[in-house]
C-alpha cells in the first residue's frame, strides 16, 4: 500500500486506536478487539517492549485485509521508526516532531504523524514532508487551538489525541480535526481482560463518527 493510499485510508477511517498493553498478549488482544469494533487503524506504541512483535503479528494476520492499518506510536527516534517499518508498520506516530524520523519515513514512503503544540512546530513539520500532525495533548490545547491554527494553516490535516471521548467528538470535528485518537479507556479495559467491552466502545465511536460525517 502506497503512502497516498494509506493517508486516504486513515482519513476515511477517522479513528485511531492507541494500543499500549503491559504484554504482547494484551497488546494483540486489545488491537483485535478494536478491529472487531470497526476501529481498524491501530497505533501500537513503543511503551510496550514487545511492540515490534505485536506489529509484525498483526501485519501478518491482516495482510490480506486492506481495510486494516497497523502503525506504530510513541516513536521517539528514526532508529525505532525503521524497526517499526521493517516489522510492517504502515504509519508512524510520535509525541513530538523529529526531523530525522521525518526524513526516514519520507524515504520509505510511510506517513509520519508527529505531535505538535505550536504553529511554528506545525510549519516545520510540513516543510519536512509531513502530511498529518497530531495535536497532543488535546485535553490541554482544546478545540480553540485547532480553530486558531486552521486560520493561517487551513490546509493542515490534524489528528487530535488526548481528551477525546464519545461526548465531544462533534466538538473536535467542528473545530477542524480530521481524525481522532483514542486509547485510555481501551487500554484500561484490556488490562482487565474486558475485550468485548472494548469492541462495544469502538463500535460506538465508529457509529458516532459516521453519523457526524453523514456517511
Amino acid at each position: 500500500m502506497q503512502r497516498n493510499s494509506i493517508l486516504t485510508r486513515l482519513n476515511d477511517l477517522g479513528v485511531v486506536a492507541v494500543v499500549r498493553g503491559s504484554s504482547k498478549e494484551v497488546g494483540v488482544n486489545i488491537s483485535q478487539a478494536c478491529i472487531r469494533g470497526e476501529v481498524k487503524a491501530i497505533e501500537v506504541t513503543y511503551t510496550n517492549k514487545f511492540a515490534n512483535e505485536i506489529i509484525s503479528d498483526l501485519s501478518n494476520k491482516y495482510s490480506e485485509d486492506t481495510s486494516v492499518l497497523i502503525g506504530a506510536g510513541t516513536v521517539l527516534d528514526s532508529e525505532t521508526a525503521r524497526q517499526a517499518i521493517i516489522a510492517g508498520a504502515k504509519f508512524i506516530v510520535s509525541p513530538s516532531f523529529s526531523e530525522e524520523t521525518a526524513k526516514l519515513c519520507n524515504r520509505y514512503q510511510i506517513p509520519y504523524i508527529p505531535g505538535v503544540m505550536t504553529i511554528a512546530e506545525i510549519v516545520k513539520a510540513y516543510e519536512s514532508g509531513v502530511d498529518v500532525v497530531k495535536v497532543f495533548p488535546g485535553s490541554v490545547l482544546g478545540t480553540k487551538f485547532i480553530c486558531a491554527l486552521k486560520g493561517p494553516l487551513p490546509y493542515a490535516n490534524v489528528m487530535v489525541t488526548g481528551g477525546v471521548g464519545l461526548n465531544n467528538i462533534s466538538e473536535w470535528l467542528k473545530a477542524g480535526a480530521n481524525m481522532i485518537g483514542i486509547g485510555g479507556e481501551l487500554n484500561t479495559l484490556g488490562e482487565a481482560g474486558n475485550y468485548d467491552e472494548i469492541t462495544k466502545i469502538c463500535s460506538q465511536y465508529t457509529d458516532k463518527l459516521k453519523d457526524l460525517r453523514g456517511n
